[in-house]
């Protein structure tokens, strides 16, 4: 999944990301496809150098050689900038996702008696709200790809082709959804979501059963498996301490 996201980061991206597999995945395209790519938390870190993997957004190392320590407000002007918001990648996670790629991290069941009440937004409006595209990880279960969300925390396609920008958003939305079964992908005219590529010894059925909907599979390929060169650099130069990776 790690390696799936940073082959999807290119030269001059500017890499928004949080604590855990987003931020090895920020590390790994630096450190093997995209030298050039500037990573930025939203506290405030700007072109981090990472020397080592932080634990969280807030741990210090994340603001180790940076160009600039700023501040949350610092983070999100850099994504709603109309300069360099074209440029923001931003890699988020939630608890539910429907075909257009909007997002639930708020709330399963109804939102004044919920059977789980989970932190909420946090940034992820805003991200998935401003910048250029968003990579998104999930773990491939059919309780977590719904046909409809418990709660809209943050907008994909929302229903369409021209729905984000009749709601007023920018351009941008979600590219890929990354999950432990293959890669998702959303069809440039309908928005829906399809199905890309599987992992090695995945078939799109299994895909297909661990989904709440249909997607169309004819597209899907093998997802090309991790370089020995690439695994190297993972395990040996972003986490060698496996503080994220198992």
């Amino acid at each position: 999944m790690t390696i799936a996201a940073a082959r999807k980061i290119r030269n001059g991206d500017i890499v928004f990301c949080g604590t855990g597999i987003s931020m090895i995945a920020a590390m790994a395209a630096k450190h093997i496809s995209a030298p050039d790519s500037v990573i930025f938390f939203e506290t405030g870190a700007i072109d981090s150098e990472l020397e080592e993997v932080p634990m969280a957004v807030a741990d210090p190392r994340v603001m180790y050689r940076t160009s600039v320590n700023g501040s949350l407000a610092d983070a999100f002007a850099i994504m709603q900038n109309r300069f360099t918001g074209c440029k923001v990648v931003g890699i988020m996670g939630a608890a539910q996702i429907d075909r257009y790629g909007n997002l639930n991290s708020t709330v399963i069941g109804d939102y004044f008696k919920p059977r789980v009440r989970f932190s909420g937004s946090g940034g992820a409006c805003d991200v998935s709200s401003f910048v250029s595209r968003t990579i998104i990880f999930m773990q491939h279960e059919k309780r977590k790809f719904v046909p409809k969300l418990d709660y809209l925390t943050a907008p994909g396609w929302l229903d369409g082709p021209e729905a984000r920008k009749n709601a007023g958003l920018p351009g941008g939305g979600p590219s890929a959804v990354i999950t432990n079964m293959g890669i998702m992908g959303f069809d440039e005219e309908t928005k829906e979501m399809y199905l890309q590529s599987c992992f090695p010894g995945i078939t799109p059925r299994q895909i297909l059963d661990n989904m709440g909907f249909e997607a169309d599979v004819s597209r899907a390929g093998e997802t090309p498996p991790p370089s020995d060169k690439e695994l190297r650099i993972l395990r040996e130069r972003c986490d060698p301490q496996r503080l994220i990776l198992m």
